[in-house]
């Protein structure tokens, strides 16, 4: 029986193409909607994921149990997307899907999530944070230790530098910043990611 996620979207046709003649990436209208639409809401919740990693991060600062929490879920990104892109695989594609359509879902996920939280991410850095994150960070690395390795690395100079850029940065700056790693990240990963989930089918041809 076919789950309440995947009738959400529209279903396969069972007699489309992937590929036109030039090897490229071929999708049929109601094809792009059912991508978009598995998308959109797998991106909503990787952006939930994002949201609770930045706040376990910033709680980190002062309780490194948090900052642990914070990179295991940073961690988990790709194999949440992998399972996911499962997930539309199997209840979308009848268990069949081509590299491409693999690598488009994925980008399209890092698209969206990376979108919403940026927009998370703008309102904590406009209203909330105040110059904490970077105060917290330039504390940090002032630690006579940390300063030390610094210096013998030859790194002092840089960090400075890096230190007085943020410091320049405005909020939307930094979340532009972030949202184009996002999507960066996720087009790099998202062809490995992809290539893994593949799997072909009579009524899926690449």
């Amino acid at each position: 029986m076919t789950s309440l996620y995947a009738r959400k979207c529209l279903i396969l046709q069972p007699n489309s193409k992937l590929l036109n003649e030039k090897g490229k990436l071929k999708l049929t209208a109601p094809e792009y909607i059912q991508l978009k639409a598995f998308a959109r809401v797998d991106g909503v919740m990787l952006s939930v994921l994002w949201l609770v990693s930045f706040c376990c991060y910033i709680l980190g600062i002062t309780t490194p149990l948090y900052g642990l929490l914070a990179f295991g879920l940073a961690i988990a990104t790709p194999f949440y997307v992998g399972s996911r892109l499962k997930r539309f695989r199997d209840d979308g594609l009848d268990g069949a899907i081509s590299l491409l359509r693999g690598w488009a879902y994925v980008v399209l996920v890092f698209f969206y999530g990376g979108l919403l939280f940026a927009i998370g991410q703008f309102i904590y850095f406009s209203y909330v944070d105040h110059g904490y994150l970077l105060l917290s960070i330039t504390q940090m690395l002032s630690v006579p230790e940390t300063a030390q390795a610094l210096r013998q690395m030859g790194m002092t100079d840089q960090i400075n530098e890096t230190l007085q850029m943020m410091g320049e940065m405005r909020p939307i700056d930094i979340t532009l910043s972030i949202l184009t790693n996002n999507i960066l990240i996720g087009i790099a990963i998202g062809l490995p990611i992809a290539a893994l989930m593949q799997r072909k089918g009579e009524k899926v041809k690449r």
